[in-house]
């Protein structure tokens, strides 16, 4: 598995954020370290989802907390309007923040339960203002009733009154009272019932139409991914395998992992037989040490020598579609390099 390169990046004029060559490493002490995301590159246009997905110990949720900086990467760039975030000082970034806020993943643990709800989300407010207390409730009141909650009946109440659901439409009108541009949903349904889950992605999309969000949509879900994002990013162990538009990935799979990723999601049939030999073998790497090469390799059915010692470049498959693979599920476009 993966990708370096930045073969995928677009450098469109509308681009909101560009990351380049993200690294995160976190030391154990002595030379132990834990490459938790290994340079891996995107970019994302206003207005856009772009969606995140892999098994859990890829990285996708350090990514999303990384472009916040928490913590900061240990190198590389997120570039937000132009402005590179990994160069600011902690005053200069903790004013970038209000236009980049987070949905976690446990809508109940990430409210404040000394709190009352109307306190919850007018919290951003009493830093940045506005300072007086009937302007704050105003927007307070205008977020709750987007978000599907009665103001007047959540303003004295305190999250431990509220389901898992309603939780976490106040963590997301609390992430949209100040308004930011880009939002970024760490695994915001997985902790939800089905049909609660379809609720709040139904509310994400009408809140991004009506306030012109751009979203960093992080799932283990691929038809929760499918369904909301515009782009998908496939991640293994810290890299990155492939990013296309979604219907394209998941009509037309190019890396093996993505291919492993889309058949073990269970069809809702009975008589549906399991496929057993879509079932990876081999053991599931460590992130403190990482296969050489192609970081698939090692549960990888097609995988020889060259994928234990050149890590594979992204490359086009077809309009807006990349793969970082040797040996790729279908054709990929051959580069050639002019030396005259």
């Amino acid at each position: 598995m993966a990708g370096s390169g930045n073969a995928h990046m677009r450098g469109v004029n509308d681009t909101l954020l560009q990351v380049d060559d993200l690294t995160v490493e976190f030391p154990l002490g002595g030379d132990r370290i834990v490459h938790a995301v290994s340079g891996i590159s995107f970019d994302i246009a206003k207005g856009e989802t772009l969606g995140l997905v892999g098994e859990s110990g890829c990285g996708k949720s350090t990514t999303g907390r990384a472009i916040l900086q928490l913590p900061s990467p240990t190198s590389g760039s997120v570039v937000l309007n132009g402005e590179d975030l990994t160069a600011l000082d902690p005053a200069s970034m903790r004013s970038h923040r209000t236009d980049i806020q987070m949905i976690f993943q446990d809508p109940i643990s990430s409210l404040n339960p000394r709190r009352s709800v109307g306190d919850v989300v007018a919290e951003p407010l009493h830093v940045w203002g506005p300072k007086d207390k009937d302007q704050q409730w105003k927007l307070v009141a205008r977020m709750l009733d987007a978000v599907g909650i009665d103001p007047d009946v959540a303003r004295h109440k305190y999250p431990h009154e509220f389901s898992g659901g309603q939780c976490q439409r106040i963590s997301i009108a609390r992430a949209l009272v100040l308004e930011p541009e880009l939002i970024i949903c760490d695994e915001p349904v997985s902790a939800l019932d089905v049909s609660v889950q379809a609720q709040i992605l139904n509310l994400l999309e009408d809140l991004k139409e009506e306030y012109g969000l751009t979203l960093v949509f992080i799932a283990h879900d691929l038809a929760v991914v499918k369904n909301i994002s515009d782009r998908v990013v496939v991640m293994y162990l810290g890299k990155m395998c492939e990013m296309s538009e979604s219907d394209e990935l998941y009509a037309h799979p190019a890396h093996p992992y993505t291919e492993l990723l889309l058949e073990s999601s269970p069809i809702p049939d009975p008589t549906v037989e399991i496929d057993s030999e879509m079932i990876a073998g081999g053991e599931l790497p460590s992130p403190i040490n990482p296969p050489s090469g192609c970081r698939f390799r090692t549960r990888c059915d097609r995988a020889d020598d060259i994928c234990s010692t050149d890590e594979p470049m992204m490359r086009r498959v077809s309009d807006d579609h990349y793969v970082a693979c040797h040996h790729p599920l279908v054709p990929v476009e051959e580069v050639t390099v002019d030396i005259s």
